[in-house]
């Protein structure tokens, strides 16, 4: 059985040293802002990057491409390891495409190794979550085989609780259209988003001011947590720190979990939601009877 080793990309917006100390691999998507090109992982710093955005900045993101994912996986291949890649989700991004071309090219180049693409489904930290349980999972003595296969199991029990302070970075994404954005900051409505079980941030509630939307973000967990076993949350923000201890407090007081992870937001999602983002992540139960209804409602006044 070959060595192995879990690669995956800038998305997952863990912190860097974290990443470091694991030595995990990441390939890195690059974004465009003010005419410069920046690797995520070695771009502008959090608070520059949203200083930059909040004085009218509008940066343009990149995804990998397969000549890249080639030249960052093949370096494992020529040393005989096997490779789990945990990507993200294709619902946003065409990276994980592109990741699978070169793995599919990479194991005909060099039949005795095995590559694993995974599509997460998930964004950010929620990417981010996944990859921290499955380098759980490896560090416990699992096959690469037996970790992929959790993964695929439970990557759609990974929840993102998101809401965002500035609607129009939404509108500039397709998200709302103009006129919802112009209008529902005026009134200061604040969405709720989740990502889909087709690795899509879909807007599945609206509260208004942004208190209200910071607690509503943490109510949700309740019902969705239930049957899980929650030994990390993990909360992600845009540049906006206040905020996420807000939520970090609230679930340390509501639910008794004092292992959360907080870390800023990166910059090519940070580009789509805009500053004041702020995400709680989780496994749990994605979407609930309730929870359901209302997305159908919302889909079917489109």
């Amino acid at each position: 059985m070959n060595e192995f080793v879990i690669v995956s990309d800038s998305t997952v917006d863990l912190p860097k040293e974290y990443l470091q100390s694991k030595q995990v691999p990441i390939i890195s998507l690059s974004y465009i802002m003010d005419g410069v090109t920046y690797e995520e992982m070695d771009g502008l710093s959090h608070k520059e990057f949203f200083e930059k955005l909040r004085a009218g900045s509008l940066p343009t993101t990149s995804q990998i491409n397969p000549e890249q994912a080639r030249e960052a996986l093949e370096p494992f291949a020529k040393e005989g390891k096997d490779i789990l890649y945990i990507g993200f989700s294709s619902g946003l991004s065409g990276s994980y495409n592109s990741v699978r071309m070169a793995a599919e090219d990479l194991k005909e180049e060099y039949p005795d190794i095995n590559i694993i693409a995974i599509d997460s489904l998930c964004a950010c930290m929620g990417e981010g979550l996944l990859l921290y349980k499955a380098l759980e999972l490896k560090e416990h003595g699992m096959s690469m085989e037996e970790i992929a296969k959790w993964v695929e199991a439970n990557k759609l029990h990974i929840c993102h609780n998101v809401t965002v302070d500035d609607l129009n970075h939404l509108h500039r994404g397709g998200r709302i259209s103009k006129t919802t954005a112009v209008v529902g900051s005026m009134i200061k409505i604040k969405p709720i988003i989740h990502m889909s079980d087709e690795g899509k941030l879909v807007v599945i509630g609206k509260e208004r001011g942004r208190k209200k939307s910071l607690v509503s973000i943490v109510d949700r967990m309740e019902k969705q947590m239930q049957g899980y076993d929650n030994d990390i949350v993990m909360i992600t923000h845009g540049d906006c720190i206040e905020d996420a201890e807000f939520v970090k407090k609230q679930v340390e007081e509501r639910f008794g979990i004092h292992n959360v992870m907080i870390n800023g937001i990166g910059s090519v999602i940070g580009s789509h939601t805009g500053a004041g983002v702020v995400a709680v992540f989780f496994m749990g139960d994605t979407c609930d009877t309730a929870l359901l209804a209302h997305t159908l409602c919302l889909i079917a006044r489109r």
